[in-house]
């Protein structure tokens, strides 16, 4: 598939594409043209790398873990060094750790929510018509 269907299927864009090809994440092959063409199983590819740096790690991270992970095909192409899988542990509590501060936060903003909530008076759409403009 060209690189236009890519991004439409998978809702990122061109630009991007390129960037992930051209750091080792995904890959194509060229047309007679010199267009690039990938293959179906780019589309997964794609979404698990948006999943990668969803969850905040970068391009070299990524570049080193893609292989060792689970494909259409059914099984990773090379296995985890133990640096890696340490690295991947670090990486899981930093997470862990950033998921515990979130929810910290939301609960300040409950109790922020909850006490406002009791002392706000409510909002009106219009302020109040004065004697003057009753007539």
């Amino acid at each position: 598939m060209r690189i236009g269907e890519l991004a439409a299927r998978t809702g990122v864009g061109e630009r991007s594409l390129r960037y992930y090809e051209q750091q080792g994440l995904l890959a194509s092959d060229r047309t007679p043209g010199g267009h690039r063409d990938f293959p179906e199983r780019a589309v997964d590819r794609v979404i698990r790398i948006q999943e990668l740096y969803a969850a905040g790690l970068n391009s070299a991270r990524i570049r080193r873990i893609l292989p060792c992970m689970r494909d259409e095909d059914g099984g990773p192409s090379v296995r985890a060094t133990p640096a890696l899988v340490a690295d991947l542990a670090a990486e899981r509590d930093r997470i862990d750790r950033m998921i515990g501060d979130l929810v910290r936060s939301r609960d300040v903003l409950d109790e922020v929510i909850a006490a406002a909530s009791v002392d706000v008076a409510p909002i009106h759409p219009f302020p109040p018509r004065s004697v003057d403009e009753a007539g």
